[in-house]
């Protein structure tokens, strides 16, 4: 079976923007309004987070639920990982997500400065550094003949999108326009070259673009 390099569930503005240049604890996106981006998925009834019982159905709910299917190891960029830069002068940090991270798979995080793997619940996270091939094959390792999610940031996507190694890819726009920030693209049209494209309202708002490799 073909294992597959999947971005699921990449959230953008109107104007093609993931997420603010100035990251801090406070604001993990770098925008002040981050919910905006995936409220759609928060209402869901698939929502891995929900307390109460409810929530919507359909597409946006079906596309929440596949977020994890058959998802073996995840590479995600150092700045989904935490705020820090440079050198890890803070070990004690251990991601966003406490002590039961939602992955439960094997978590590649790139980075240029050495750190210690660490397990949280049934989560490992190992510190990498490399091209997007290399890291690419050492996930595909891990995840034991299942996919691999790209989980992003922006910037991490768009590395292994030039590399031509992203073969599938959710991405949900919503209709609000944000300015300024990191951009995933100017236009999804920029990848009609390499992709099949569906692209698919939903009564929620959003915009769910479907891409495939050709």
């Amino acid at each position: 079976m073909t294992q597959l390099l999947r971005v699921q569930n990449f959230n953008v503005s109107a104007d093609g923007i993931a997420a603010g240049e100035d990251q801090t604890l406070e604001r993990p996106f770098g925008l002040d309004h981050a919910e905006r981006l995936f409220s759609w998925a928060g209402a869901t009834a698939s929502w891995p987070m929900r307390t109460d019982p409810g929530g919507s159905r359909g597409l946006d709910d079906h596309l929440t639920r596949d977020y994890a299917r058959n998802i073996g190891a995840e590479i995600m960029g150092r700045n989904k990982f935490g705020p820090q830069r440079g050198p890890w002068e803070n070990l004690e940090w251990q991601g966003w997500w406490g002590d039961r991270p939602p992955f439960r798979t094997p978590v590649f995080v790139l980075t240029h400065h050495e750190r210690p793997s660490i397990t949280l619940s049934d989560t490992t996270f190992h510190f990498v550094e490399g091209d997007p091939a290399t890291i690419l094959e050492q996930a595909k390792e891990a995840a034991r003949g299942k996919d691999v999610r790209l989980g992003g940031g922006v910037t991490t996507i768009r590395e292994f999108l030039d590399a031509d190694l992203v073969d599938a890819m959710h991405v949900a726009v919503s209709p609000v326009e944000l300015g300024s920030g990191l951009k995933l693209w100017e236009s999804p049209d920029e990848l009609r070259d390499r992709f099949h494209v569906d692209v698919v309202p939903s009564p929620s708002g959003v915009t769910h673009h479907l891409f495939w490799r050709k």
